[in-house]
């Protein structure tokens, strides 16, 4: 049970770190943001390199916000019933969505990513607009890596989920 606690702490302390670091992107998108339309309603002048940039930022704020997001509970989630179950049937669903949906699908994405990311840096894939930024393989290479912390935090949640109704079948024993 020792184990499973510091792999639950450790988990969510390195999804927080990552999740406090990333939401600084924001700030970053932001600012890019601003100069690219300085750049393009003041100064009459686009640049393909700025916009990529900012779907660039735009994904890596997504990806690795995501274990984040689960960790928070703050994920887009079907509540019609669910808000309402007590702890064990939360926990029961949770153990089951995790198992049944969320492990096989992370999985999936981080076997396919990484063909893609390797695909990439063997064609060193760049933009294919003029002005573009070059090195797309960084950011392709954040789908496996941010579907990796994801899944450690899916496995957070199982194991918190499990610790929940042992905890409560414990209680009332």
């Amino acid at each position: 049970m020792k184990m499973l606690n510091n792999f639950i702490l450790f988990v969510d302390k390195t999804n927080s770190i990552i999740g406090k670091y990333s939401s600084w992107l924001t700030t970053m998108l932001v600012l890019v943001v601003v100069y690219d339309v300085i750049l393009r309603y003041v100064f009459n002048q686009s640049s393909v390199g700025m916009q990529e940039l900012e779907w660039h930022i735009f994904a890596i704020l997504f990806l690795m916000g995501s274990a984040f997001t689960l960790l928070k509970d703050d994920h887009v989630r079907v509540d019609l019933f669910y808000s309402r179950f007590e702890e064990k049937k939360k926990a029961l669903i949770n153990i089951i969505g995790i198992i049944v949906f969320f492990i096989p699908f992370v999985l999936l994405i981080i076997y396919t990513s990484i063909n893609y990311v390797d695909n990439s840096i063997v064609l060193n894939e760049a933009s294919p607009d003029p002005g573009g930024l070059p090195a797309r393989y960084i950011l392709k290479a954040f789908i496996p890596i941010s579907f990796f912390f994801l899944l450690l935090q899916g496995f957070s949640l199982l194991f918190k989920s499990i610790i929940t109704i042992k905890n409560i079948n414990t209680e009332k024993n």
